[in-house]
């Protein structure tokens, strides 16, 4: 008989989620100046700069404007996982926020919730203010710009579960290097970011596709702010968009119930 049981989960969860949004307004400035300056400098030097050198369009655009989608992706992806990578194992493991918490009402399951949809909440914060600096730029042309944070929170959610993942297996806190390297840092450059997938051999299309949760949001991200949507291995556009929808959906379903699972493995002994 199968060992697996879905997470009990309560509305404590938000009592969580609660205490990691009241220590972040004590330190807002600190992580807001970062959101809003990285890209700033991105939009100079790649599109700006960068940029003077691309002759035509790019997907129908600028290169400014191709890139400034892929910035607000890049800030839900960085946004949820560092949060739920290094942050949580700080509370976890140096801070004993965990233990903590665990002692009252709530239960190992309902800290994990908590922690994965306060990552998400970061990648929309993140997010959001990204999205204000590339308006200011003049690179949105589309009304659907307004459900941006939307995506960015689910998407954010996506990887929180994948980073707590990883924390959940951690031998230390030098271990987070690996992912960043092996998985944040490939997702950063080849996920549609900087240059249209559809340039790329097929097989390596379908890697983008298949195996890079980046390459999802950034499309979705395009589509809205812009309103223009890539299409890869000669998909339709609205087939496009319903196969982004579904590999978020059915990936972050599958990886917010393996994080609980695993930290619930690390956390009861």
């Amino acid at each position: 008989m199968s060992r697996f049981k879905l997470p009990v989960l309560t509305s404590r969860v938000w009592k969580v989620w609660r205490r990691n949004f009241d220590v972040f307004l004590k330190t807002w400035h600190v992580n807001f100046l970062p959101s809003l300056l990285e890209p700033i400098l991105y939009l100079a030097a790649f599109g700006l700069g960068l940029g003077v050198l691309i002759t035509g369009s790019v997907d129908g655009g600028s290169y400014l404007q191709f890139i400034g989608p892929g910035l607000v992706a890049i800030a839900v992806m960085y946004g949820a996982f560092f949060e739920c990578t290094y942050a949580s194992f700080v509370r976890m493991y140096f801070q004993k926020t965990f233990d903590a918490i665990v002692a009252t009402p709530v239960s190992v399951e309902e800290v994990i919730a908590g922690e994965l949809l306060w990552g998400a909440t970061r990648a929309a914060i993140n997010a959001s203010i990204v999205l204000v600096v590339v308006a200011g730029f003049g690179l949105v042309s589309s009304m659907w710009v307004l459900l941006v944070p939307a995506l960015a929170f689910f998407g954010g959610l996506l990887f929180a579960a994948l980073a707590m993942c990883f924390t959940a297996i951690a031998p230390d806190i030098d271990f987070f290097n690996f992912p960043t390297f092996l998985f944040i840092t490939p997702m950063f450059l080849l996920s549609g970011t900087f240059f249209p997938l559809g340039l790329l051999p097929t097989p390596l299309q379908v890697v983008a596709f298949g195996a890079l949760p980046l390459t999802h949001i950034v499309n979705l991200s395009r589509t809205l702010i812009l309103g223009r949507t890539e299409q890869l291995l000669g998909f339709s556009t609205e087939l496009m968009l319903a196969l982004n929808v579904l590999w978020i959906v059915v990936v972050t379903l599958v990886f917010f119930l393996l994080a609980i699972m695993l930290m619930k493995k690390r956390l009861i002994k």
